[in-house]
């Protein structure tokens, strides 16, 4: 486990040279928000982390329901049965194995791992929208990856938790762009469309710092984006 501090956003990866996986601990001026969930086994350095920082983990939210975020889910709610789960309507139904699609949505199959039923004993005590506040943090909806996936603004500096929008590792990219040095992100991406308007709803917010699922944190990322951007339209635009 390795913990790195941006500003009020501290991010914890596990296998960090070899697949990380990136969870988060945003600082409140006497909690701490938890976003994501990593890996199945990661429950106990979770904890540990926030021990370290010196602040209890008040709330527990979800970018969206892929086992790589959502993996150590029960064993942190069985260890903090008071504090709330946050996730979006529509992600909460992956969550709980429903990988059906609602009228209206682009019928491409969800990809990625989604717990099947009743695997995931959690459930949510809070369904989040487009625009909603979390302490610091202004909700942002960004389907693509999933159909309900998230990101999180914190209001105070303006570094973006991006869940799965894009990815940092093997180079940044829009989700569904195939980086060949680490593909899975794009492989688990289920609309590439609406993946890429995402994108450019999350450039529009004008991030400091770039903080995703996958990856080291990005500073000063816009020039960056509006790159990964370009590159996914272009891709997109030449695969029809």
């Amino acid at each position: 486990m390795r913990m790195i501090r941006e500003q009020s956003v501290y991010q914890v990866t596990f296998l960090p040279r070899f697949f990380p996986v990136n969870c988060y601990l945003v600082e409140e001026d006497d909690d701490l928000t938890l976003i994501d969930a990593a890996l199945p086994y990661s429950a106990a350095a979770i904890l540990q982390a926030a021990e370290q920082i010196g602040k209890p983990i008040a709330r527990i939210v979800l970018t969206h329901a892929h086992g790589d975020h959502i993996g150590a889910l029960d064993a942190l709610k069985q260890a903090l049965p008071h504090v709330p789960v946050l996730i979006s309507s529509r992600d909460s139904r992956l969550l709980a194995g429903d990988r059906t699609l609602d009228p209206g949505e682009p019928n491409t199959p969800i990809r990625g791992g989604v717990p099947k039923p009743d695997t995931i004993k959690t459930r949510p005590d809070v369904l989040l929208a487009d625009g909603d506040r979390v302490g610091s943090l202004l909700a942002v909806a960004t389907p693509g990856h999933t159909p309900g996936s998230m990101a999180f603004l914190d209001t105070r500096n303006r570094v973006l938790i991006a869940g799965d929008a894009f990815q940092l590792r093997g180079g940044i990219a829009v989700s569904g762009k195939l980086q060949p040095f680490f593909p899975f992100p794009a492989m688990a991406t289920w609309n590439k469309q609406a993946a890429l308007d995402s994108a450019k709803k999350l450039y529009d917010l004008q991030p400091s710092v770039l903080a995703v699922g996958h990856g080291e944190m990005l500073r000063q990322p816009m020039v960056q984006i509006a790159k990964a951007v370009q590159t996914a339209e272009q891709k997109l635009h030449n695969n029809y």
